[in-house]
């Protein structure tokens, strides 16, 4: 890969799309009350973002994969996404997203929405169902710092040039080792954390912050 002048981070759910997907995968096992209400204790940093997906990722199990293409149906992308994605490749920028949700979403989604590189949670699959586990090493907020400093140094981008965007308390590590750490339709702990609250809906409004 080139270089690029700078480069922006994004959080997937709540952040790049409306939604939280593991909540929409939750509808098709008729678990979607459970397992909202132990994302959210996760987005605020209450309980430990690894152990709470586990548990929550148990709860899909016997989901069939078809349920992909349902769920990728009912995703909204927020508001201004594409203005910014734009934006940042006018400029010479690049985009990427680092999600604690998953690839089997993301890999479809990412590119329509300008994303250039992303990485994401994989779940196991047995015999065309979930099978309730999450497979390979989880992305928790220590691999999201470290999946935003590993693009940097790959496209000669110097730590102050990046830009981390996000909502949840799993973001703040990657906010704190980014060059700007924004907090976008966030929860009290990471705004208070934050360079900048971002108090729109609206991605747009990054734009004027880019390099």
């Amino acid at each position: 890969m080139t270089s690029a002048r700078f480069l922006v981070v994004l959080d997937a759910d709540s952040t790049l799309i409306r939604n939280e997907v593991i909540e929409l995968l939750a509808d098709e096992a008729g678990r979607r009350e459970e397992v909202q209400r132990a994302t959210e204790a996760a987005m605020r940093g209450e309980v430990d973002f690894a152990a709470s997906l586990r548990s929550r990722v148990m709860e899909l199990k016997g989901v069939p994969t078809a349920a992909f293409a349902r769920v990728r149906a009912r995703i909204e992308p927020t508001q201004g996404v594409r203005e910014l994605t734009a934006a940042v490749h006018g400029r010479g920028g690049v985009v990427g997203v680092v999600s604690g949700g998953f690839h089997e979403i993301l890999d479809h989604i990412a590119p329509e929405l300008g994303v250039d590189r992303w990485r994401a949670n994989r779940l196991d699959v047995a015999d065309g169902m979930l099978t309730g586990l999450v497979d390979g090493e989880i992305v928790d907020a220590a691999a999201k710092a470290h999946a935003l400093t590993e693009w940097a140094q790959e496209l000669e981008v110097p730590m102050h040039a990046t830009i981390a965007i996000g909502d949840g308390a799993n973001d703040l590590q990657m906010m704190s080792v980014a060059g700007l750490g924004l907090a976008f339709n966030a929860k009290p702990a990471v705004r208070d954390a934050a360079s900048l609250v971002i108090g729109s809906h609206d991605l747009s409004a990054v734009i004027p912050l880019l390099p």
